[in-house]
């Protein structure tokens, strides 16, 4: 399977705060320069590289004298202003020494949940590409708030996998991978070497996050992979501090934990859904309702029994049987104030109960996803 990482043309690596900050000490420079010296060699062998690097709210608290990360929003994005500026910096520093130039992307949830400037930002990622120039990308923690906020940047990162069709996303962290158990408490732990994506035992077994200037843990990580793993991407989890890891990884040396995909790549327009971190609102569905939207079928109103929140046609909505299990997201074809006029009502009643028809469908299957 290692075979799959080595034949990849377009990579992603994502790089943590640990490791791009030395553990909160400021910007590692040295480590910069070794991923610049890395990607080089990549790029020389006819390899596509995306850097996803978290560090400009460690890089800021390091700068502005703080030894913890604050919870206070507005002295989050303090911080992140003020690292943002020197980690740009380094970063082109870094490359130009290998006649590169890099670009600063900032993005957050609402530039990808907005279908337009989703095909934006994936039109200026691959141009970049085909331009040589290396994508440095990071949240936009300036201007994000909880509501638009992807959380962490191993999810940007398979965001951003998923967002340019990647074939694989490489994760570079303080973990030298995914451990049987926590390894900082149990001294048994066995690294996992592959195995699949979607397998959910591996959510049992990663632990929390690694450190103080750490915003994601292992849990973020599998999930990650779990997401990329939706337009086919493989991801691996390495030591972003073994020598050679990215290299290495790529060349497809047993390194670290590969999490392969196995299922078959989204259509684009389903992937854009499917990558949704918040949703407007939510149906709840019956069983009948649930099984035909498993079978690739629409969602109908006479299968839903409740409509939670408030939004407009158009919006993004979950479809939740009433256990709470998720089963599908989409596109509603009504807002929330007409679908709950038509809960349970069948389709050749909608122009009686509203006095127009809009779909016939709740959710066209053009615009349903399952989960």
């Amino acid at each position: 399977m290692r075979s799959k990482i080595r034949d990849a043309k377009r990579l992603v690596a994502k790089v943590g705060s640990a490791l791009v900050t030395n553990n909160g000490a400021g910007l590692d420079h040295a480590a910069l320069a070794d991923w610049a010296r890395q990607i080089a060699l990549l790029k020389a062998r006819g390899r596509e590289v995306a850097l996803v690097s978290s560090g400009a709210i460690a890089a800021g608290m390091q700068r502005l004298g703080w030894s913890k990360r604050p919870h206070e929003m507005h002295k989050l994005q303090a911080a992140a202003a003020v690292g943002q500026m020197g980690l740009a910096q380094a970063y082109e520093d870094a490359f130009t020494r290998h006649g590169l130039h890099t670009a600063q992307i900032l993005l957050t949830h609402e530039d990808l949940s907005d279908r337009k400037r989703y095909l934006n930002a994936r039109s200026t990622i691959t141009t970049l590409l085909k331009l040589g120039v290396i994508p440095i990308i990071n949240e936009n923690d300036t201007v994000v708030t909880d509501e638009i906020k992807f959380g962490d940047n191993d999810t940007l990162g398979a965001l951003v996998a998923n967002l340019i069709e990647a074939d694989a996303l490489v994760i570079l962290t303080d973990q030298d991978g995914l451990f049987s158990a926590d390894p900082r408490k149990d001294p048994a732990a066995t690294l996992i070497s592959e195995g699949q994506a979607e397998d959910v035992r591996y959510e049992k077994m990663a632990g929390g996050a690694g450190s103080g200037i750490s915003k994601g843990g292992m849990l973020t990580k599998i999930k990650a992979a779990q997401r990329a793993a939706r337009s086919g991407a493989h991801t691996i989890i390495a030591g972003g501090r073994i020598p050679d890891a990215l290299l290495k990884v790529a060349q497809g040396e047993t390194l670290g934990t590969l999490l392969y995909a196995s299922s078959t790549p989204l259509q684009a327009r389903k992937q854009w859904l499917a990558d949704h971190l918040q949703v407007a609102g939510t149906f709840i569905i019956d069983e009948g309702a649930a099984n035909a939207v498993r079978a690739g079928k629409s969602l109908l109103p006479v299968g839903i029994v409740d409509v939670q929140g408030n939004f407009e046609r158009g919006a993004a909505v979950s479809c939740h049987l009433e256990t709470g299990e998720a089963v599908a997201r989409g596109l509603s074809s009504y807002s929330s104030t007409e679908a709950r006029k038509l809960i349970k009502k069948p389709s050749s009643a909608i122009e009686a109960t509203l006095g127009y028809v809009c779909e016939p469908e709740a959710i066209h299957r053009d615009n349903l996803v399952t989960l």
